[in-house]
């Protein structure tokens, strides 16, 4: 087992939000009710004259987001992604996606792994629902850093965009250092075996099932797929070619997410077995984040079940 550091993801969103506000007055914050949450409170504390609270007003909130982008500023808003993808969806869509406006989401909270909180709160269709917007930007760090880089990097671009993270630690599996681009794949383990891509909290799931794998004689690819929407497809079409089976792992809905993604790029480009780990059509339920992971089918134990059927499926065909 690794001896990884655990830290909160919305840390990462929190301290990069500083720098941007540090480095760029166009920088702005919108927040629900919830920003001692989802950290966008530190930005209010540092710079209380460009944060606007809008109070559980998520499409009123979305819509103000929409005129400041639209007179020159770069607005970032925060909630849980449960009610910023859902109650706010039409705004997104018809105000900001089909006007292609520089607005910034963060949707925090996503997965199953809230925890306590139960189904209402846990966002497991977000990703779903956001890549299937024009002109959306849709991005799923796997940790501290990674949320960090993702947070800066959308400043860094022009049109919305939606980063999903989770509410509890995760692993810490990537470093200051570690390369990170919009809509580039990150290979974190090679193999030719077969390929484990991942992203969220998945991307040390898909490690440790690697690693069992690997026990066992088995080389599997681990690729993060941190950026959904644009989708790297030359990186899945490279791993279906090179290892011949594919197993995907998220924490959403099997439907409209990654898995779904990836199999579209295969069955266009080149067919090879796919097994997905998600969730199966199904609400959450109230819980500890872990053993919710469990009962969901959510670990490396279920990846590695997975890669073992795609395996046999590869040698049959």
């Amino acid at each position: 087992m690794h001896n990884w550091e655990w830290r909160l993801c919305r840390d990462g969103f929190g301290e990069a939000l500083l720098e941007l506000g540090e480095k760029d007055e166009r920088v702005v914050m919108l927040g629900a009710d919830l920003s001692e949450s989802t950290r966008a409170l530190w930005f209010k504390e540092r710079f209380p004259q460009r944060f606007f609270s809008l109070g559980i007003a998520e499409q009123n909130m979305l819509s103000a987001a929409a005129g400041l982008a639209l007179a020159g500023l770069i607005p970032f808003v925060s909630s849980y992604g449960v009610f910023l993808s859902g109650r706010a969806w039409d705004q997104i869509r018809t105000t900001i996606c089909y006007s292609e406006l520089n607005v910034k989401m963060a949707g925090a909270h996503g997965g199953i792994s809230v925890g306590p909180d139960g189904a209402t709160h846990q966002a497991l269709e977000d990703c779903a629902i956001m890549r299937v917007l024009p002109h959306m930007t849709l991005v799923v760090p796997c940790d501290y850093h990674e949320t960090r880089k993702a947070t800066l990097a959308v400043a860094n671009m022009v049109g919305p965009a939606y980063i999903r993270y989770g509410r509890e630690k995760t692993p810490v599996v990537t470093a200051a250092d570690t390369p990170f681009e919009l809509g580039k794949a990150y290979t974190m383990r090679a193999g030719d075996d077969l390929t484990i891509i991942a992203n969220g909290y998945m991307v040390s799931q898909a490690l440790l099932a690697a690693e069992e794998l690997a026990d066992a004689g088995i080389e599997a690819r681990v690729i993060n797929m941190h950026t959904l929407k644009p989708l790297d497809t030359a990186a899945i079409e490279k791993a279906a070619r090179e290892t011949g089976a594919i197993v995907t792992a998220e924490e959403h809905q099997l439907i409209g997410g990654l898995g779904a993604a990836t199999a579209e790029v295969v069955v266009a480009t080149h067919p090879v077995p796919v097994q997905m780990v998600g969730i199966q059509d199904t609400f959450g339920e109230s819980g500890a984040p872990e053993e919710l992971l469990e009962a969901y089918g959510l670990t490396a134990a279920d990846i590695v079940a997975k890669a073992r059927i795609a395996l046999q499926m590869k040698t049959k065909s």
